[in-house]
Order: C-alpha cells, then structure tokens, then sequence
C-alpha cells in the first residue's frame, strides 16, 4: 500500500464511485478504499437476512418472505430520470453494459386526500381530475407555454423574462390556483419546499421541460430503475474504475487522514501501520468526522438536517394506484401542514428486489420535529396494512469548504429526494473543483425492459 496516487477516495458510495470512474477514465491513478466489506455505502442494496441484521440484530426474517437472494433492499431508494443528468452519466461512461433498466409504471401526486396520476402535457392536464373545468384550461395554457418557450426567442416569452420573473409572477400570470403549483412545483420540478416560488422561473421552467421529455421518452413515468436494487450502480461504476486501472481495497480501515501541519494539505491516509500517499482525496463524509469529532481535528463537515425513512414490506400494491408494480408518490408540503415535502418510492419482484407478491415501500422526509417517525404518517397511511416496518433517521452532513485549499474533496449525504439528479449534482461540483473545469457529458438512449 506504500505507493503514491493522484486520487484517493474513500467510500464506495454511488457518487465516490462516479467520481473514481470519471478520474480513471480521465487516466488518474486512481486508490479506493472502504471500510465495509462491500461496495456501495449508504446507496448499497440489502438481502433480506441484512436488513433484519441491520435494524434488529437478534430477530431473523419471517420464512414466508422468501429466500435471501430474492431481494435486494435499498437503503436510500432514489429513481433515475429517463432525460435526467445521471442517464447522461451512465452512458457517457457506457456503464450501461454492466446494467439492466426498468421502467417505473407510475408518477402520483396526494392530494385533498386522494392520490393522483401526475399529468405531464397539456392533454393530461385535460383529462386529470385534480382540476376542475377551468384550472384545466389555465394548467394547459400553462403547459403551452412551457413547451413551446426557447430561451433564445422572445416571441416564445409572453412578456416574461424567466431570469429575472420569481416563479410565483409565472404562476399569477396564469392564473393557476395553490393545489396547480403543489403538483406541477413537488411533483414535477421536484422541489423539496416552496422556497422555489421566489426565484428566477427559468430553473423550474427547465426542470419541468426535463420531467415532460423523461415521461414521454418511455411512456408510463419519468423514471427508470437499475434491476436489482440501486446497489448495482456504484458497483457498476466500480468496475469501469478497475477496467481503467484503478485500485480497490474493501474491509480497510481509515485510521487517519494525514495533512501537513505547515500549510494544511492534504499528504496521504493511514490505515494500521501502512501509509499511502497522494496529490488529493475525495471522501463521503463518514471518513471526516461525522457525527464523532475527534479531539483536535478539523471541522470540515457540519449537518444541516436529517432525514428520516422507513422501509416498509408490503403483500399488496398500494391502493388506489391500479395495482401498478412500481410508482413514486409526492405529498406535497401544502397538503399535509409540513415545511417539507414526503416521498413514497414502491418496488417489487417485477424490479429484482423482492420475492413474488411482495412489494417494498420506502417512506422519506426531511426530520422537522422530535418525533421523526410521526412524521411519515400521511404516506404511511396511504400504504395499506404493513408486514414490517424498519424505521431510520440519518444526518445530512454537508462540507464546510470547497477543498480547494488543502485538496481535500468531501461529498454531501444522500437527501430526502427520490430522485438523483441531486447526486449528479454533488458530482459535477466536485469534479469542477478538482479539475477546474466543467464535466462534459454525452446525450444518448438507454435501452430499457419493458
């Protein structure tokens, strides 16, 4: 282990193991370690055996949910976008070929009560009942709008400029009413709150372009979903790091990160009594201090929130949804009194990660009180009878600097979204402030199950 590298990273997390495919490729010698003895971290998919171990360490799996192999169990369940940045990633990288894609059968969205199909054109809008006769007209001269506005053709404008205009002027100017910009602003842009209402529109006009073309590049929802559990990916990435020469080491302990006490750089990491050396390190924030500070370290990560999820194990589909295999469910803020959006993610056998007739249910919101679990009692409900329920709260750490400085690069905890354009996010900032320069993608097709 006595060798110097251009990269270390620590933690095989889905967006460390990006980043270490993405500097492999670029022809980085390239060092990845993790404590666990299998890849994927926080974004890993579990057999039923560990997920029991995880949350009730003495309690075995019921034996009529199968065999093991049947399931494989996200910890934080996220859905790609069929014309989102993370399909850009996958074939760019041509990772693809390590991976199968399922289409996710539906998009709904709760409200007054009842949940909802998510319309997506101006048609939709026409046939939802979400909106009485005349919201309809308003949503699809919305839709128009949207769909038809260019960027670089004021005849497209209507008299607004969306760098300028907030959201909430676009809304007015359209007369649409609250329950209207609850689905089209958390059910179609994805915003976790309404803090959106009062910035430039352009960023939700695009985000609400992107949820449009992902829907009707395949059909029944925006979303697709890796065979097998989200798992798959970091994985997959992994592999594209190790065909370009990169090293893995597993079940290695971090013991310290060794900087220079001169200037504060970054040197190398140690683990036991072996040190390996190298010009940065990208790291999840587990590998800096999170949640156990040691005495005289560095601050370098702070947490800003939690997060808290329960998955949940289901013999049934979820009601009132058509018996469809797969779906997410928004809950807008609005309709349940909250600051903060919930989000519903159900998989099943048809996705690879359960047994026949079993159907996995995954509940998520930001924590806004001291009774996190109580929280997610809107979706709860919505689910139907429960088999079991395994119930986490999780921090969201965030770095305090860009790593600039002393080229230590630290990436953010996965949030409450269940999306993962946030992650595609994380990574285009990291490898704009190690490279210092923008990440280039390539735009193509990824072929998906039917």
């Amino acid at each position: 282990m006595d060798e110097e590298y251009d990269a270390i990273v620590l933690g095989t997390g889905l967006t460390e193991c990006i980043l270490s495919g993405l500097l492999s490729v670029d022809g980085k010698k390239v060092l990845h370690i993790d404590r666990n003895d299998y890849y994927g971290g926080e974004s890993a998919s579990l057999n039923l055996t560990q997920l029991y171990r995880k949350f009730r360490p003495d309690a075995t799996p019921p034996t009529d949910l199968g065999r093991d192999r049947d399931y494989a169990l996200d910890n934080i369940p996220k859905f790609i976008f069929a014309s989102g940045g993370m399909t850009d990633l996958l074939v760019h990288t041509d990772v693809t070929r390590y991976l199968e894609f399922k289409q996710i059968a539906g998009s709904y969205v709760y409200r007054d009560g009842k949940v909802n199909k998510v319309p997506s054109t101006e048609m939709e809008a026409l046939r939802s009942p979400l909106m009485g006769l005349f919201e309809k007209r308003r949503v699809r001269n919305f839709f128009v709008f949207v769909q038809g506005w260019r960027e670089d053709d004021p005849a497209t404008h209507q008299g607004l400029d969306l760098t300028k205009v907030p959201m909430k002027d676009v809304y007015t100017k359209f007369g649409l009413e609250a329950g209207s910009q609850d689905f089209i602003g958390h059910a179609m842009a994805l915003y976790l709150h309404d803090e959106y209402k009062n910035k430039p529109a352009k960023e939700t006009i695009e985000r609400i372009v992107q949820y449009s073309q992902s829907m009707a590049r395949y059909g029944k929802s925006p979303y697709i979903y890796p065979m097998y559990g989200l798992g798959e990916l970091p994985q997959a990435f992994s592999r594209l790091s190790a065909v370009y020469g990169g090293t893995y080491m597993l079940d290695k302990p971090v013991d310290e990160v060794l900087t220079d006490p001169a200037s504060g750089k970054f040197l190398g990491v140690r683990s036991g009594e072996e040190t390996v050396k190298a010009k940065l390190v990208i790291g999840d924030p587990s590998y800096f201090g999170a949640g156990e500070m040691k005495e005289g370290q560095k601050m370098r990560v702070i947490e800003e929130g939690k997060v808290v999820r329960a998955i949940c194990i289901l013999k049934h589909p979820i009601p009132g949804t058509e018996d469809v295999d797969s779906l997410q469910i928004i809950i807008p803020q609005n309709q349940v009194a909250r600051k903060n959006d919930i989000y519903i993610a159900m998989l099943s056998h048809a996705q690879g990660v359960s047994a026949q007739g079993v159907y996995i249910a995954i509940v998520s919101t930001v924590v806004e009180t001291s009774v996190p679990e109580r929280e997610l009692l809107p979706g709860l409900n919505l689910l139907g009878p429960i088999l079991d329920k395994f119930v986490s709260v999780s921090p969201l750490y965030t770095p305090t600097t860009t790593g600039v400085e002393d080229n230590i690069y630290i990436t953010r905890s996965y949030d409450a979204t269940s999306h993962l354009e946030t992650v595609v996010a994380d990574v285009r900032d990291v490898w704009q402030r190690v490279t210092g320069e923008e990440l280039k993608l390539t735009k193509k097709e990824v072929e998906v199950q039917e």
